[in-house]
């Protein structure tokens, strides 16, 4: 499921609080999966990440929040920002407190903000895991916004009887499931196909979320001049003339070595799971920097993975004089000369110089890495690929077929082993003559025995 996709009506239910009450465990815990990043301790969670949530035939979206902080420095203020723009849009608002605490100061803080918002709210009382917690909550009454819920997040206790209220206070309809929906929906799939995913990549603090959120023109992920800030991959559906497009915020990849932090590991590994589910990958540099090795090695990932990669050469307008210029240009072409033709562009996310240009390179990419070809075509670029440079030593293909699309995939029955320079050549064939671009092409060989 991807986050920041579903509009079709359904009620939005957002999760707030004060820092490290549970709140993405109580997300994981609705939606009924490990969506959300985890670990004890405070600022996890700074972005947005929204998804559809289902009880009893009830269905509503569901957000997992920032910790929302009344002061604090710069990066807290714009996580706090995020959070405020979340209940804005909420239908219900979930508050959460920490029983095994009692009721704080910054959670008096929050209550204020939430009453002067005026949206609904349910205070829910978390790690209310036994009958004594349960008997203390009458303290968080004095938050003014009624009788806290007791409910244990980690453990699932009373999780059921939250959601039952929950859906009292959204006031759905349970939707009806029959096999005429089934239908209805298969139908609507085939018509319908999914939108391509184009996963946003690269070191951190490259400005990966500002371009993101230049591309999706709504401050969805936290922006931050130090690394490390995105913690999660947020996905967004972009409505452009070209169709829907989801764009996927990851966070930035340093090398294994250097990653010392448990949350920082979970979310290497959540931007190597987006990169293999991606139709497509934006590898954003940093061109004051240039091509560094650690890009490099996210390049020959992204490339394993199969799916077509734009590269762009963010902050060009503070990546010096023409001269300085040229040199990354080339340093580009020389370092990543194993991606083959893959389209680079010189952009500023802040500023926003140049982004519009990326919009056609990744229709075109998206286009190629999906593309068919007839079985007649196929064989007859092969013949004639042949017919103008034979293998040598009595090898041929004898037929040719396009097993797979995602990225194409082309098997060559051939009479013996072909040599590896022929096959590169029949590669570029291929490519040529179907414009398959940048795309990665696989072109796999089965022997006829005799």
């Amino acid at each position: 499921m991807t986050s920041e996709t579903i509009h079709d009506g359904t009620p939005l239910v957002v999760v707030v609080g004060r820092p490290n009450v549970g709140k993405s465990t109580l997300f994981n815990r609705i939606i009924g999966e490990q969506a959300a990043i985890v670990e004890d301790r405070p600022g996890i969670t700074r972005d947005r990440k929204e998804l559809p949530a289902e009880w009893l035939g009830h269905r509503f979206r569901v957000m997992d929040t920032g910790g929302w902080m009344p002061s604090g420095d710069d990066l807290d203020e714009k996580v706090s920002r995020q959070v405020e723009n979340a209940v804005a849009a909420a239908d219900l608002v979930l508050f959460i407190v920490d029983a095994s605490v009692g009721s704080l100061a910054d959670d008096d803080a929050v209550a204020r903000w939430l009453r002067r918002a005026g949206v609904p709210v349910l205070v829910v009382a978390n790690k209310a895991d036994n009958d004594q917690r349960e008997r203390e909550l009458w303290e968080f009454s004095g938050l003014g916004l009624g009788d806290a819920l007791p409910v244990s997040a980690l453990h699932g206790r009373r999780a059921g009887d939250l959601l039952d209220v929950v859906v009292e206070r959204l006031g759905t309809t349970p939707a009806p499931v029959d096999i005429d929906d089934e239908i209805e929906v298969a139908e609507t799939a085939e018509q319908h196909p999914e939108a391509p995913r184009v996963a946003i990549v690269g070191r951190p603090n490259v400005g990966k979320s500002t371009l993101f959120n230049r591309l999706v023109g709504d401050e969805r992920s936290v922006v931050h001049d130090m690394s490390g800030t995105t913690r999660d991959s947020i996905d967004t559906l972009v409505e452009t003339p070209d169709g829907p497009i989801v764009f996927v915020d990851t966070a930035g990849m340093r090398r294994r070595s250097r990653i010392d932090d448990s949350a920082e590991y979970y979310s290497a590994v959540r931007a190597l799971r987006s990169i293999d589910d991606a139709d497509i990958a934006i590898l954003v540099i940093d061109a004051t920097e240039g091509v560094t090795g650690q890009d490099q090695r996210l390049a020959e990932r992204v490339e394993a993975s199969g799916c077509p990669i734009v590269v762009l050469l963010n902050k060009w307008e503070v990546a010096g004089d023409a001269e300085r210029r040229e040199q990354i240009r080339a340093e580009v072409g020389r370092r990543l000369a194993f991606i083959g033709e893959a389209p680079v562009l010189q952009v500023s996310a802040l500023t926003g110089k140049g982004v519009h240009r990326l919009h056609p390179f990744l229709t075109e990419a998206v286009s190629q890495y999906h593309r068919r070809v007839s079985t007649t075509d196929v064989n007859k670029v092969i013949a004639a690929a042949q017919q103008a440079q034979p293998a040598g030593g009595g090898a041929k293909v004898l037929f040719a077929v396009q097993g797979a699309t995602d990225p194409p995939t082309f098997t060559l029955f051939a009479n013996r082993e072909l040599p590896q320079h022929h096959l590169r050549y029949l590669e570029r064939c291929l490519r040529t003559e179907f414009g398959l671009g940048a795309t990665p092409i696989k072109v796999r060989v089965r022997v006829k025995r005799r």
